[in-house]
């Protein structure tokens, strides 16, 4: 990564760098010490201040740091507290150069420490121009503030933190329904409740009972990579639900998870199909959706419908001879994901689903019916009426939707019943009102017409 371009900005100070107490893995004070994994010298240590505990930070952690970066000859090319802002970033995801993920693992909290760090361990042959040349020795003053594990969550609530054991290889990570081989171990209070390997589509790890946080963390993971996570029960087992058989009590507030992810069979992305491709992935997974719906696994299937029109796009993309086979297949998954939203109560998807279903055939039957039932779950009878009207007129022997139009109107005329006596009660209470105020009137017309009289 560019040092240009580590910009993490937290708007907060640290002290300055300074030449105070320090020591170094050997308890000494300013001592250059050989840090590199090969002790070839390509890394070398100078502590400039002591640090506090005993801890350091570790694969994974999200670190705080200040940072001054110069060449061999006192060139300054980079700094964060020029900038007046702290640099974070994740340790061992290779977000900064080799160099800087083995430095800061030796590193205490406010620790001040110098590193002399060989091109090898940061910008090699290439350098980074302007400001770095090629093959270039590169010296660091580096202070570590502080290091929490990274928030995995999509949402950053909290509710899943990963830490890195062992570095996997290369930089790919499996994608929405890759093949997946992990070996991992649960744990609660540090008592191991299950351990096992298992082979997955990513997406799908329920189908073996795999928690959701297994599954969001081996999308971050790397092949031969294995890592730790601590998640809450909102990624787990649920919220104040335990596991009996895993002596896992609904009081439990988060368990730990070792993963290994031993190998990873990507899907290919949609940009990389041909449009045969396309249809015949989208097919796949409708049937896969087909599956699950069968099984009443509407979420699943939910997952899959969604990835059929994924994978079809934009039928105008297809060729004269595909497009058909292309319509065909994207209606039936707009209409499916239609009934998958329909059985869990979600009628405004369902409503929207048909909806694009019937941009691509209008008289289509079942995206008409279902449209309608749509329209009845949100209340809207006089559309649902129109909807399995228009289904009779294309076909008159549809029992369905006669029995539907029954229904509607059965419920058109309790809602106006129910409107009626409404307005009625309305008109009640208004009359109510003006007859109470009738003795008031006149009594008080009295009063002024015997005054009137005296007066005279």
């Amino acid at each position: 990564m560019d040092i240009d371009s580590f910009e993490t900005p937290s708007n907060s100070k640290g002290s300055d760098f300074s030449t105070s107490e320090s020591s170094n893995e050997s308890g000494e004070l300013n001592v250059e010490v050989d840090i590199s994994p090969n002790k070839d010298g390509k890394l070398l240590k100078t502590l400039i201040k002591k640090g506090k505990g005993w801890q350091n930070p570790n694969n994974g952690d999200k670190v705080s740091v200040h940072y001054v970066g110069k060449l061999l000859d006192g060139t300054k090319f980079d700094s964060s507290r020029d900038r007046n802002e702290h640099f974070d970033f994740i340790l061992g995801a290779k977000q900064v150069i080799q160099g800087w993920d083995i430095a800061v693992r030796t590193m205490k909290r406010s620790e001040i420490a110098s590193f002399k760090i060989d091109s090898s361990l940061a910008y090699g042959d290439s350098g980074s121009p302007p400001t770095i040349p090629p093959n270039a020795t590169l010296v660091f003053e580096i202070e570590l503030f502080d290091w929490t594990l990274e928030d995995i969550t999509k949402k950053k609530d909290g509710g899943i933190y990963k830490r890195i054991l062992i570095d996997g290889t290369g930089f790919d990570t499996p994608n929405k329904g890759a093949t997946c081989n992990i070996y991992y171990s649960g744990m609660y209070e540090d008592k191991i409740f299950e351990e096992r390997e298992v082979t997955f589509y990513l997406g799908e790890g329920s189908e073996e009972n795999l928690v959701p946080a297994i599954e969001i963390a081996v999308r971050k993971m790397k092949k031969g990579e294995k890592c730790e996570i601590i998640a809450n029960p909102h990624y787990t087992f649920g919220e104040g639900t335990g596991k009996p058989e895993f002596n896992i009590p609904d009081s439990y507030t988060e368990l730990k998870f070792e993963i290994l992810l031993k190998s990873f069979e990507k899907v290919k992305e949609t940009y990389e199909m041909d449009n045969g491709e396309r249809i015949e992935q989208a097919n796949l997974v409708k049937t896969k959706g087909t599956k699950y719906f069968k099984e009443s696994k509407f979420k699943l299937a939910i997952k899959q419908y969604k990835r059929v029109i994924q994978f079809i796009g934009f039928v105008d993309d297809f060729d004269s001879d595909l497009k058909p086979r292309a319509r065909e297949t994207l209606l039936a998954g707009y209409l499916n994901l239609a009934m998958c939203y329909l059985k869990i109560s979600n009628f405004s998807d369902a409503q929207k689903n048909c909806e694009k279903g019937l941009e691509i055939d209008s008289k289509n039957e079942k995206g008409l019916f279902r449209r309608g039932l749509a329209f009845l779950g949100q209340n809207d009878y006089d559309l649902a009426k129109k909807d399995f009207v228009s289904l009779l007129e294309i076909d008159p022997t549809n029992t369905a939707a006669k029995s539907k139009i029954l229904e509607c109107n059965s419920k058109i005329k309790e809602h106006r019943e129910i409107e009626k006596m409404r307005y009625k009660n309305m008109f009640v209470k208004k009359e109510t009102a003006v007859e109470k105020d009738k003795p008031l009137k006149t009594a008080l017309d009295g009063d002024v017409a015997s005054s009137s009289t005296t007066s005279s």
